[in-house]
């Protein structure tokens, strides 16, 4: 059988936190499915995405008012057959971002910095050439990337590390957060003051895991622990360190390693350095955790107000280019904030959270603004060359928030898998 759907029945979503432990209370399970919300069109969704786009296996959640929803598609090992589970863990990519973002908040809540110190201030006379002037570059630059500094993983000795069968040598290559902004900083800016843009970059939230570093005196694992995994109560999400095998239950992941062809060989790419993605990409995190994460932040119930309205005060994605024209860099039709999107659907819709990608998947956990109403799904294989693959997460969201008549025209269309 391509799928399987399991449901599970959940009370009401419980918002408050527990005050004798600090734990924010996670809701309560019922032994019964049979009120368990029908999600089809979801169902249908991560079905197809299975039969038709070479996806091996997905999982989504969803939880509303009425309460959970979870389903899964395909399998987590093309070897084994075995299928996907929701309490696997798995590689988030640069949901990971939105951790590292939501530490340096918490932080500035405590006083211990502030989002217009400098980096020069926490990093003296790290950030330097090529037209970069840390003095001028605060910490909110490096979470909302109007930094102008540029990605690490653009550059090109790094970048050819990294695709093609040269990862297959490269994987398990360890770096120091030092050496990748290093590798950033011998790369001339994107533009000429923070501030006048906007350009994904990693290497900005290696900035900022540094900084945290230097404010509390604590790794950045340590860090996300204290603050964001043991308050809401996280079973499944760490920061590894040298490890290169995921703990746990966990599915393969599966890359065609930036090969565009339709039909591009699939490797496993499980096992993987984590140093390489860090404080912007390195978390693993299950299905369950990262829905209770990001209801926490959209519903208001991890950050002070203050804080708060600083993670969602948003800045446009598009950049102007040399012959006037404006484009979208990122992900179209979006916003970011501080470690956050907006994305506006087809329909109309937008929906608000948190994603990424890694090699070996893509991660998204996005849904209203008070976030009542929200959709995790990850799909353990990246296809990062291939301009659908955006596409395939994007119908399986419209199919949760856009009324039936009014989604994508067309689904994703079919690609050959050859493992």
């Amino acid at each position: 059988m391509a799928s399987r759907l399991g449901r599970l029945t959940i009370g009401l979503l419980a918002a408050a936190a527990t005050v004798a432990t600090g734990v924010i209370a996670a809701p309560t399970a019922s032994s019964s499915a049979a009120d368990a919300p029908d999600h089809a069109q979801v169902e249908e969704a991560i079905e197809q995405a299975v039969a038709s786009r070479g996806v091996p296996g997905m999982v989504a959640q969803v939880r509303d008012p009425r309460g959970w929803w979870f389903g899964t598609a395909g399998v987590a090992d093309t070897r084994t057959g075995r299928e996907r589970q929701q309490h696997e863990r798995f590689r988030i990519g640069s949901a990971a971002k939105t951790f590292t973002a939501a530490v340096v908040l918490l932080l500035e809540a405590e006083g211990k910095l502030s989002l217009d110190d400098t980096v020069e201030e926490w990093l003296p006379g790290l950030v330097r050439g090529n037209g970069n002037d840390a003095n001028t570059i605060t910490i909110r630059h490096l979470l909302n990337h109007t930094s102008g500094i540029f990605n690490y993983g653009n550059d090109k000795e790094e970048f050819a590390k990294f695709s093609g069968p040269a990862f297959l040598e490269h994987r398990f290559d360890r770096y120091t957060p030092e050496q990748l902004v290093k590798v950033g900083l011998r790369n001339q800016r994107y533009f000429p003051e923070p501030g006048d843009g906007f350009t994904y970059t990693n290497t900005g939230y290696f900035l900022a895991g540094m900084i945290i570093e230097k404010a509390t005196g604590r790794t950045l694992a340590d860090e996300i622990e204290r603050r964001v995994v043991r308050p809401l109560g996280l079973t499944g999400t760490y920061l590894p360190g040298l490890e290169t095998k995921i703990r746990g239950p966990h599915p393969r992941h599966y890359s065609t390693l930036f090969a565009a062809e339709p039909d591009a060989q699939v490797y496993d790419v499980t096992e993987q350095s984590a140093t390489t993605g860090w404080a912007a990409g390195g978390l693993v995190s299950t299905i369950r955790d990262l829905d209770r994460f990001a209801s926490a932040l959209l519903g208001g119930r991890l950050l002070p107000p203050a804080q708060q309205k600083s993670m969602f005060t948003m800045v446009e994605t598009k950049v102007e280019t040399e012959d006037g024209t404006w484009i979208d860099p990122w992900i179209p039709n979006t916003t970011y904030g501080l470690g956050v999107f907006s994305w506006d659907l087809s329909c109309g819709a937008t929906v608000w959270g948190i994603g990424g990608a890694i090699t070996g998947g893509f991660t998204f956990s996005m849904g209203t603004r008070d976030g009542n109403r929200l959709l995790t799904t990850n799909m353990n294989i990246d296809r990062y060359a291939d301009p659908t693959s955006m596409g395939t997460i994007q119908y399986v969201f419209e199919a949760e928030f856009c009324p039936s008549g009014s989604r994508m025209l067309t689904k994703p269309s079919p690609t050959t898998t050859r493992t």
